[in-house]
């Protein structure tokens, strides 16, 4: 018997097939949930990165800006969609993470054509400075560097740079575009990430549903440490010297690939101040040129006009000055860019409302406001002046090369000092780009010694290090190396010394004369261990002499390796060598388990700490206790 096929009624009247109508109720129904999800924050920011247009801060947030305190994690959201919705113009670049794992990012800003060729300028700007080899295009656009919330309650500046980048990256905004002409410009949202978690998510958990503008709150009491500080409760602001930090290490390795013309530096001071803007207080470091002083007036001219047109209270000349060279005014200032701070007040007191002493009331959407316009009219004095920021900056680098500036002409550092320290100095040297050889060949000169003070006979060695003037990083070199700054005026805003070679305690020598020098360290360099038998012939200890951060460092390695060590507690003396207490012992006893490792690991640690050891072939000590004492414990 043959089945007949199952035929539907609706389809024999001509009716929709029972599919096709599911088919459209479900359609009707994605529509709809489509339609109340995309209506919703959440859904803004899970779908504003594959599709939809260019959010506004308030769009994307849910929130205006201004009425809270942005998580960092929320602001690296933002941040991505405004890139991905702008491919052609903007790129992101992760160039690190902080002590706490927190991404940090920079945001590069161009036209088509010169995002396509991003790499070229960059190369072109260091064959400017003499820093690479090649041809040299005078032609270029100018490189400004903005960076925001380097102290992390000084939060502000992180919720303005989402405004900043908005108008960046609007194609509308056709005075944006016309600027973006003569520029590349590079934002780093949040230099202090960990510093501004810690301030936002407090501020936030203690906040009332409605902001309490009264000082007496306890939202405008932010507890110690504070959210200034980075992981560590170090001041980001005063690292860009020393470069201590991790962020510090890792953001300057690549504002050393760029070497903008412009850097601005935005902050926050005490919430009962106005706003202040360059041109900056004395005293002026005496190696600023004349140009880097007149554009501080001519972006401060640029910056005059917005808050004039606006009635908005302001400052300059005042308490903030260009000295010291470990800011992020005046390090970038000695690299050869127009470097700036912008203050803004409020701070951690300020909160989101604020009752001042004079009776006003200031909000965080003012601060934003002040903060956002800064960095609009510092865009646009670079965009108007770009090709004299161009050339100003060609000019600093030959000069540096050609005619440094003092009447040093070398500094020498002894290499018969601490090696840890002398290591430590090398390092810092290259993280700083600043080239260094070795002196040649013995001699006597004049010149100024660092531990007496006075200039007398030097004898230096062929294991010496030199740094000469004549380079382009020279500018930085004399700042950093000076033996005495010239001090205009004895009111500054923080320290008046820091030079190297009392920095980091070795002995150094200022000439006025050009020394000789090759860039090879290997034909100098000590060897890590000395006096040490043959490595067949197993040592019964190895000893560490402890005086620096480098032995610190070193010690850490060998714990973190599982091998044991022993301090002496007294002063000692063996094989002809005196050691103070405090001295690392690390014996064969006790670290048997690791074998032939372990002077493999003792050695190899020593190398990479940059830390002298002494072996030695028995634990029998002519004066003080042996090495097996009670005097030397774990």
């Amino acid at each position: 018997m043959t089945s007949k096929p199952f035929l539907n009624p609706l389809a024999m009247a001509g009716a929709t097939p029972t599919s096709v109508l599911y088919s459209r109720l479900r359609a009707a129904w994605l529509w709809l949930c489509g339609l109340l999800l995309a209506a919703s924050p959440a859904f803004a920011q899970s779908a504003a990165t594959s599709a939809g247009p260019l959010l506004t801060p308030r769009q994307f947030l849910g929130y205006e800006l201004g009425t809270r305190f942005t998580p960092h994690a929320d602001l690296l959201r933002y941040v991505d969609h405004v890139v991905q919705h702008s491919p052609s113009q903007m790129k992101l670049q992760r160039y690190g993470r902080t002590y706490e794992n927190r991404p940090l990012e920079l945001v590069y800003v161009a036209t088509p054509a010169n995002l396509s060729s991003l790499d070229d300028i960059r190369r072109n700007n260091l064959r400017l400075a003499g820093l690479e080899s090649g041809a040299v295009a005078t032609k270029q656009p100018a490189v400004v560097w903005l960076s925001y919330n380097v102290h992390g309650n000084e939060a502000v500046s992180s919720e303005a740079v989402m405004q900043v980048l908005y108008d960046l990256a609007n194609p509308q905004n056709q005075q944006m575009q016309q600027w973006l002409q003569n520029l590349v410009v590079i934002v780093d949202p949040c230099v202090n990430p960990d510093g501004r978690d810690r301030y936002a998510q407090w501020y936030n958990r203690v906040a009332n549903q409605q902001p309490n503008a009264s000082p007496l709150s306890w939202e405008h009491h932010e507890p110690w440490p504070g959210g200034r500080y980075n992981h560590y409760y170090f001041d980001l602001n005063r690292d860009w010297a020393w470069q201590t930090q991790q962020e510090s290490r890792q953001r300057i390795a690549v504002y050393n690939q760029w070497l903008p013309q412009v850097h601005a530096d935005f902050h926050e001071m005490g919430p009962n101040n106005p706003y202040y803007f360059s041109p900056a207080a004395k005293p002026f470091h005496a190696d600023l040129t004349e140009w880097q002083r007149k554009f501080q007036n001519i972006i401060g001219d640029y910056n005059r006009k917005v808050f004039d047109k606006n009635n908005w209270l302001y400052f300059t000349r005042e308490t903030y000055d260009l000295f010291a060279p470990f800011y992020g005014d005046t390090w970038p200032s000695f690299n050869g860019a127009i470097g700036m701070t912008y203050e803004q007040g409020g701070g951690g007191p300020a909160g989101i409302s604020y009752t001042k002493t004079d009776g006003d009331t200031l909000t965080l959407t003012q601060r934003i406001e002040h903060h956002h316009a800064t960095s609009l009219a510092t865009i646009q004095a670079a965009a108007d002046r770009h090709d004299e920021l161009i050339r100003e900056f060609q000019k600093f680098y030959t000069d540096a090369r050609t005619k440094p500036r003092g009447e040093y002409k070398s500094y020498i550092l002894a290499g018969s000092s601490d090696p840890g320290q002398v290591r430590a100095l090398t390092q810092y040297l290259d993280r700083q780009h600043i080239s260094y050889g070795y002196a040649t060949k013995r001699s006597k000169q004049q010149g100024y010694n660092y531990a007496t003070g006075k200039t007398e006979g030097v004898q230096i060695e062929p294991r010496d290090i030199v740094v000469s003037m004549y380079q382009p990083k020279s500018t930085l070199v004399k700042v950093l190396f000076e033996p005495q700054a010239a001090l205009e005026d004895s009111l500054t805003y923080d320290l008046t010394a820091w030079s190297l070679p009392y920095a980091f305690g070795l002995n150094g020598y200022a000439l006025k004369s050009k020394v000789e020098a090759n860039g090879s360290p290997t034909a100098t360099r000590q060897p890590t261990t000395a006096n040490s038998q043959p490595t067949a012939n197993q040592p019964y200890a190895y000893l560490a002499r402890w005086n620096n951060l480098q032995d610190i460092r070193f010690l850490g390695r060998l714990q973190q390796q599982g091998v044991k060590v022993r301090v002496a507690d007294e002063p000692f003396e063996t094989e002809g060598q005196k050691y103070q207490r405090g001295t690392l012992i690390i014996p064969r006893t006790g670290n048997e388990r690791l074998g032939a490792r372990f002077d493999q690991l003792v050695r190899a640690q020593a190398d990479s700490a940059g830390v002298l050891v002494q072996a030695v072939q028995s634990g029998l000590s002519t004066t003080g206790g042996d090495l097996g004492s009670r005097s030397v414990r774990p």
